[in-house]
């Protein structure tokens, strides 16, 4: 990938009221504390709060000069007025009211009215990165509408990297065989519960130089928090799982080392990770997850989980370690 993003990357999804509201100023600290840390690689998407997130992330990050950051946001869902929605709320888990709805559409005419609806929210001139977002059921319609215009456009310098993001492993990998990505954001497949991705996709991102973005490296809540959650991939966590993840959480505490610690530094211990983003409501989680980027995790942290079957022998740790 020519372009170069920061070892932790900011996830823009709470932005967009996540599960919760925030205010327009809430939203700007969150970016500005970002900033002050040293993050400068921001992703969003027009899923994230039916366009909310881009306009806020925008409007947080126009002070700022742009050739500093690198912005990423996503193509795959149009969104067209819904002006009978306007006094609901949206039903994909955005507290946001449904003043619009989202239309799949993966045709290079939809990709090309898709950044350019960006752009307006964001209020930007350009986006460095682009991803084909969440293409599970349009596999042939993204290999042979949104890429192919995603490729022209960063042969024409609109785009500096092209990819796909999801939250499963085969696909991500059919789409490096069959098109010419730069990066793939991959939700949820490399963490401390759930390691998949290193059946196939991370050894064939090393073998062809694809960048890799590590999303959802909490498992969407249950390896958040030092005790933890409920939630595994944004819906309830099987009573197995809760087991599994209180057990690595022990393991955790036995080196001093709270969950969200590690969670954090198995993925970016990978060599075809470029970056780690996480999402943050407030200020205060930037800090925390900031500071948690930056805890060193002994070796034989890694060797107990391993020895213990909480952890796939394979699992690349020794840039993690100390």
């Amino acid at each position: 990938m020519n372009i170069d993003v920061t070892p932790l990357g900011l996830g823009c999804a709470p932005l967009g009221n996540l599960y919760q509201a925030i205010s327009d100023e809430t939203a700007t600290e969150t970016v500005e504390a970002a900033w002050a840390d040293g993050i400068r690689y921001f992703d969003t998407a027009p899923h994230y709060g039916l366009g909310l997130s881009e306009r806020r992330l925008g409007a947080a990050l126009a002070g700022h000069p742009r050739d500093e950051y690198v912005l990423s946001t996503k193509v795959g869902r149009i969104l067209e007025p819904n002006p009978a929605g306007a006094s609901e709320l949206d039903d994909q888990a955005f507290e946001v009211p449904a003043a619009y709805k989202r239309r799949w559409d993966f045709s290079r005419d939809g990709v090309l009215r898709s950044l350019e609806d960006s752009l307006e929210r964001l209020g930007l001139d350009r986006i460095d990165i682009a991803y084909v977002h969440d293409p599970d059921d349009h596999f042939e319609e993204a290999v042979l509408g949104a890429l192919p215009a995603l490729v022209e456009l960063r042969r024409q310098g609109v785009l500096k990297a092209i990819g796909v993001g999801m939250n499963q492993t085969p696909m991500l990998a059919e789409f490096i065989r069959k098109c010419d990505v730069d990066v793939i954001m991959v939700a949820g497949r490399y963490t401390l519960l759930d390691q998949p991705a290193l059946d196939e996709l991370l050894p064939l991102c090393q073998e062809r130089g694809v960048s890799v973005i590590a999303a959802g490296v909490f498992n969407g809540g249950i390896l958040a928090t030092a005790t933890p959650g409920t939630k595994y991939d944004y819906s309830d966590a099987p009573a197995e799982l809760i087991t599994k993840a209180s057990r690595i959480a022990e393991v955790c505490e036995q080196h001093g080392v709270e969950l969200p610690d590690a969670a954090m530094a198995l993925p970016a211990a990978h060599p075809a990770v470029a970056s780690v983003v996480v999402g943050a409501h407030n200020a205060e989680q930037i800090r925390a997850n900031v500071a948690r980027s930056r805890v060193e995790v002994p070796a034989a942290l890694w060797a107990d989980l391993i020895a213990e079957g909480l952890l796939r022998p394979d699992a690349v740790v020794e840039a993690a370690a100390s």
